[in-house]
């Protein structure tokens, strides 16, 4: 049996270790994508619909045209902006502060919250040489383990977005798989594992419920499922860094080593 137990855990690492081997200069920018797919689509959207926008600011301030187009300009080029910024890793922290200030704009307009926030914590450091080239990392001297378990905690506040409390099976069925996933990922245990498997568990679950290009622009469900699958998408990318980077020094991955 434990000679099974050993195979079945050096057959895991194999696999880990192959995957991160080919996927160690594209996944790190895949995950960047991810993340910043809220505010991506958000100024596309803002482009698009750039009437209906500014009458709705216009409307709900009562600011007057003026205001409310210059504010509608300010979102567009501010998160369109940001996420070349980012991409290109070119001044990310100043497009990183740049995006939360585009979020206390829309907090204040919109009066909504945004999970947009959370998964800024992961892009939000300072550029550094690495083997995963495009992942924002810290210095030396900074505290990076408690950064990354800040990073896996907000994570888990994130993923909690996504839970639907509803009785069929299907969405009880995704919460106990997907809430038993993130735990693992949030202490650090089998970390790189968990979080690959949520990625996949979450990409199958976001196709096929939010599939918002099925629906016409028209209804309502179509904005509803296209907030949840770019909300999704976040998730994916911050579990995608998680993979990249590891859980870092405060996990029991970390731990089990001292043992």
């Amino acid at each position: 049996m434990k000679d099974t137990e050993i195979l079945q855990r050096e057959s895991l690492f194999e696999i880990q270790f192959d995957f991160l081997r080919v996927t160690k200069q594209y996944l790190p920018h895949l995950a960047r994508l991810c993340l910043i797919s809220t505010f991506l689509e958000d100024g596309i959207r803002m482009w698009f619909q750039w009437n209906e926008q500014r009458d709705y600011i216009e409307a709900t301030w009562s600011c007057g045209y003026f205001l409310a187009t210059c504010f509608v300009l300010l979102n567009l080029i501010g998160q369109l902006g940001g996420c070349v910024l980012i991409l290109s890793r070119n001044f990310v922290q100043y497009a990183c502060f740049g995006l939360f200030g585009i979020i206390a704009l829309q907090t204040v307009a919109y009066i909504s919250l945004s999970t947009k926030k959370t998964s800024l914590q992961r892009t939000s450091r300072s550029e550094g040489k690495s083997m995963f080239a495009g992942v924002p990392s810290m210095g030396e001297s900074s505290p990076k383990q408690y950064m990354q378990l800040g990073g896996r905690v907000l994570l888990v506040l994130m993923f909690m977005t996504l839970l639907h409390f509803d009785s069929n099976f299907f969405s009880i069925l995704q919460n106990m798989v997907g809430t038993a996933l993130i735990i693992l990922v949030a202490i650090g245990f089998k970390t790189k594992l968990a979080a690959l498997t949520l990625v996949l568990w979450l990409l199958v679950i976001n196709v096929y419920f939010n599939a918002f290009w099925t629906i016409p622009a028209y209804k309502p469900m179509h904005d509803f499922l296209k907030y949840d699958f770019f909300q999704t998408t976040s998730v994916i990318g911050g579990l995608l860094l998680v993979v990249a980077l590891g859980p870092g020094g405060v996990s029991m991955d970390e731990k089990k080593k001292e043992w």
